[in-house]
């Protein structure tokens, strides 16, 4: 079982910068891969960035590419986001995610991460 426990997040204004941090504990003697992904009200979980552990390859959705940073500590114990260049349409509920993607292809799919944080609201406004 892993938890995942995330910190960060509020309210900033455009052009601002914010860190997500993600904690995992309890993880299995494995390799997982670790993701971030986003939601706005009403919407579906949309894809920002991820950690894929077996490649050691990081992605990231267009959208953010450029202005957002993923990294991470060995051993799967933490992830984190760093958002630059913050936009009015960053707002959402960020959400940490570890799992086992098939492979690359499935990196940016949530229903292939078992284990979610709790989320943290990020609110950017113009």
């Amino acid at each position: 079982q892993v938890r995942l426990e995330q910190s960060g997040g509020g309210l900033v204004q455009a052009g601002d910068s914010l860190r997500l941090s993600c904690a995992a504990s309890g993880h299995p003697f494995g390799e997982y891969s670790m993701a971030w992904f986003r939601q706005v009200a009403g919407g579906a979980r949309d894809f920002v960035a991820a950690w894929r552990c077996r490649s050691d390859d990081i992605f990231y959705a267009d959208s953010v590419r450029g202005r957002f940073i993923l990294s991470y500590v060995n051993a799967n114990t933490a992830v984190f986001l760093q958002m630059n260049s913050l936009r009015p349409e960053d707002t959402a509920v960020y959400s940490c995610a570890a799992g086992y993607p098939a492979g690359p292809s499935r990196i940016s799919t949530p229903s292939e991460y078992t284990y979610w944080g709790q989320g943290a609201r990020v609110t950017v406004a113009s």
